[in-house]
């Protein structure tokens, strides 16, 4: 059913019309979320859902609209931003063990529960290399606006933040080694995916920390506090820095978020201390990105593929579910009982990394592409609902949740 067709509106007035709609409707769902006390991301995610094609189709994720990509895009290169910014060198001397401990036995125990279980439903061996892979990604966006949402802080909060910010390229590098297995199973041995994903991970670490040497260096140089327009200055040279980074990134084929996590990271160690409020005027302009973000993503879910995932799907699910809260549990052995508990628990927001993963599986193994993708855009719809629920759980449990529950 398509009741308004914004396609046939001309541009400027559909951007807008579309901006206007998205920006009070999340007006409504951070209201809901504060009454209901669940996740607004959940109330976008099913907003985008009721005006994405699979409802009045006022949006459509390829396109018209395909400039909400972009959007998307941009929110995710701001949150990698902001994950770097939390990466001083008191915080990494303080949680920086406790992180990588944590981030390693996650993504180790999610592949080895995940290849394990699925063989033992009956999956192939390389479905079940491939779906242990890309159980390994997480959706950093989902988690950080949880963290926001609820004002948290603490030990917790703060391993869980580091955790996200590296957890993904873990996982991209077990994902290329699994890949290049699945294709020695197959009678291929392109083990050149490994080195591109090295590459990829690499460049971004480079590009992001040249980048911040040189923007710590023009922010030192334009703090002038006597400067009625320095705010401005300092607002305008980050976004640039930012947005030059992800480009970049995207130009270069670079992880874009690794790159302006290194970005944020170098950055925040440089710059006097009383400029660290360059990291709060990002968080001003990202929520109206990630608002965006939310509901496009809402918008390309596909709920008709859940009843098409079957045996394996449903194990997918589980066993990512139990996978995680086993990593949980091995890289708490050393930290506090409510680290131990709720860490894995946390970090089940899946999303747009894990339908690229599922892509370029599919590239490799055509005829997987009626298993893989339905398997993975039907789970993606569950954890990116249940997901943020969870780890707000996990928060208020840690007591590191600062909104009154």
């Amino acid at each position: 059913m398509n009741l308004i067709d914004l396609s046939s509106i001309n541009s400027p007035a559909s951007v807008m019309l579309i901006l206007g709609g998205v920006f009070l409707l999340s007006v409504v769902a951070d209201y809901l979320g504060e009454r209901i006390r669940l996740p607004r991301i959940s109330f976008l995610l099913l907003i985008g859902l009721c005006v994405g094609p699979l409802g009045l189709n006022i949006i459509s994720t390829n396109g018209e609209h395909q400039w909400l990509s972009v959007a998307a895009d941009i929110a995710l290169v701001l949150v990698g931003f902001m994950l770097g910014g939390h990466f001083t060198i008191s915080a990494i001397r303080e949680n920086g063990l406790a992180v990588m401990w944590f981030s390693v036995a996650i993504v180790v125990a999610s592949i080895t529960v995940m290849f394990v279980g699925l063989l033992m439903l009956g999956a192939s061996v390389e479905v079940a290399l491939l779906l242990a892979g890309i159980a390994t990604a997480t959706d950093p966006a989902a988690v950080i606006d949880v963290i926001k949402e609820t004002r948290a802080k603490g030990v917790f909060t703060n391993t869980l933040m580091g955790i996200v910010a590296i957890d993904d390229a873990l996982g991209l590098i077990a994902f290329s080694v699994l890949l290049a297995v699945a294709q020695s199973f197959n009678g291929g041995t392109e083990w050149g995916h490994v080195l591109f994903s090295l590459w990829e991970i690499g460049g971004a670490l480079i590009l992001g920390g040249g980048l911040g040497f040189i923007m710590a260096r023009t922010l030192s140089y334009f703090h002038d506090e006597n400067c009625p327009k320095q705010k401005d200055r300092i607002f305008m040279d980050t976004l640039g820095f930012v947005l030059l980074c992800g480009g970049l990134a995207f130009y270069l084929h670079f992880s874009f978020l690794l790159a302006s996590m290194a970005l944020g990271m170098v950055v925040v160690n440089m710059i006097p201390r009383n400029c660290v409020q360059i990291f709060h005027s990002i968080e001003g302009i990202a929520w109206p990105f990630l608002t965006l973000f939310f509901v496009f993503a809402g918008a390309s879910l596909q709920p008709d593929s859940l009843p098409q995932i079957g045996l394996i799907g449903l194990g997918y699910v589980v066993l990512r579910i139990f996978g995680r809260i086993v990593g949980g549990w091995i890289g708490g052995l050393k930290s506090e009982k409510v680290m131990r508990n709720w860490m894995g628990l946390s970090l089940m927001p899946q999303a747009g990394i894990a339908l690229g993963m599922a892509l370029v599986a599919v590239q490799q193994f055509p005829h997987l592409q009626d298993t893989i993708l339905p398997i993975v855009v039907g789970s993606t719809v569950l954890f990116q609902i249940i997901g943020p629920i969870l780890t707000r759980l996990a928060l208020v449990r840690a007591k590191d949740a600062q909104k009154p529950q």
